[in-house]
């Protein structure tokens, strides 16, 4: 695996690669990590969607201010994520176009 990969599977704790069925091949195991990933994907959208949603609210005096804080701080730590990981992939295309043929 390109290092810069299972960089991306410890962000979110476990490899992706490790839990697919052994009986499977490795393009199977490839196809699934890359749908979990995009499903995480997903799932920071959707955390950095209610962040935007309780500061709204917070604003308007509709939620307390300890839900804002906490929504917005998880918003927070999926954009860290989401930053990390662009910046490995760059980082990794870069590596990889940089190669001598």
């Amino acid at each position: 695996m390109i290092p810069a990969l299972s960089v991306v599977g410890s962000l979110f704790g476990t490899s992706p690669l490790a839990q697919a069925a052994p009986a499977q091949g490795p393009e199977l195991k490839a196809a699934a990590s890359f749908e979990k990933l995009f499903d995480q994907v997903g799932e920071a959208i959707g955390n950095l969607k209610a962040g935007e949603a309780a500061a709204v609210s917070g604003l308007q005096g509709q939620t307390s201010v300890q839900n804002v804080v906490e929504t917005v701080m998880t918003a927070e730590r999926s954009l860290q994520t989401a930053i990390a990981i662009r910046d490995k992939l760059v980082s990794a295309y870069q590596s990889i176009s940089q190669m001598a043929i």
